[in-house]
């Protein structure tokens, strides 16, 4: 069974039975029992866990903020330190349960770095937008936990498809302002970069059912226990993703006031 995803954690080759195998045979002598088997409940306990230990990370770089002391060290570097945790984890899922952690936390100063920095400008921002994600979450659960969406394979195709087409949208657009005077159409508050904002939050909220889908497909083979790690932080990753894009367009929002 094929399972399809932006999400590199989630992805059909780490959610596989073959590649779980593989590294069942590689890994058999570690500390990490794989006799248990992933649960949802136990993927929902881990997520949570990470979501914990990013709001505490993050707390650090917004106190830091706020008094005066230079947190872009801290932010850049847990932000190139969480996507590198991010890289090896997709090619050891295995090392989830410690990998997980660590992206949690550096993953965090980062968060609470730009939260500060949006928090200064528009006073009440972060609020809104952690409310906004979480309200988005809970919908999206809902609508998958009572089969209101299907995630079928048209859906994964037309999601997949549309955020590969923001990534590289964003990729172009960042080496052409790089590079050049180009002022990507995204960029200020004009009314097509706020629909473009509308859209690109539209298709994260949409990632998340197929997280939902494949984390219970997961369940369903009978993964093995350290897959729940796995799951979990691919989770957070499209989480985090909806919240940078939840910032991004209310403060386009507000700069309009």
């Amino acid at each position: 069974m094929n399972f399809n995803s932006k999400n590199p954690f989630l992805s059909n080759k780490r959610f596989s039975s073959n590649a779980v195998s593989k590294a069942e045979e590689v890994h058999h002598a570690q500390i990490i029992d794989y006799n248990q088997e992933m649960t949802v409940s136990g993927t929902i306990n881990k997520t949570a866990i990470l979501f914990l230990i990013l709001c505490a990370s993050a707390m650090v770089t917004w106190w830091m903020f706020f008094n005066d002391i230079n947190i872009m060290p801290f932010a850049i570097g847990g932000a190139v330190i969480g996507l590198i945790l991010v890289v090896i984890s997709a090619f050891k899922p295995q090392a989830s349960p410690y990998l997980a952690p660590g992206y949690a936390l550096f993953e965090g100063l980062f968060i609470g770095g730009i939260s500060a920095i949006f928090e200064a400008m528009y006073p009440g921002i972060v609020i809104n937008a952690v409310g906004a994600t979480l309200v988005t979450f809970l919908v999206c659960l809902g609508l998958y936990k009572f089969k209101i969406v299907k995630v079928t394979e048209t859906f994964k195709s037309v999601v997949v498809a549309a955020t590969l087409a923001i990534a590289t949208y964003y990729l172009i657009s960042w080496l052409f302002s790089m590079f050049t005077s180009f002022t990507p159409v995204h960029y200020g508050n004009s009314m097509m970069s706020i629909g473009i904002s509308v859209f690109v939050i539209i298709i994260a909220a949409l990632n998340l059912f197929l997280d939902f889908d494949q984390i219970e497909k997961g369940a369903q083979q009978r993964m093995p226990k350290f897959m729940e790690w796995y799951g979990a932080m691919g989770l957070m990753v499209t989480l985090v993703w909806l919240y940078i894009e939840f910032l991004r367009l209310l403060s386009k929002l507000s700069s309009k006031d």
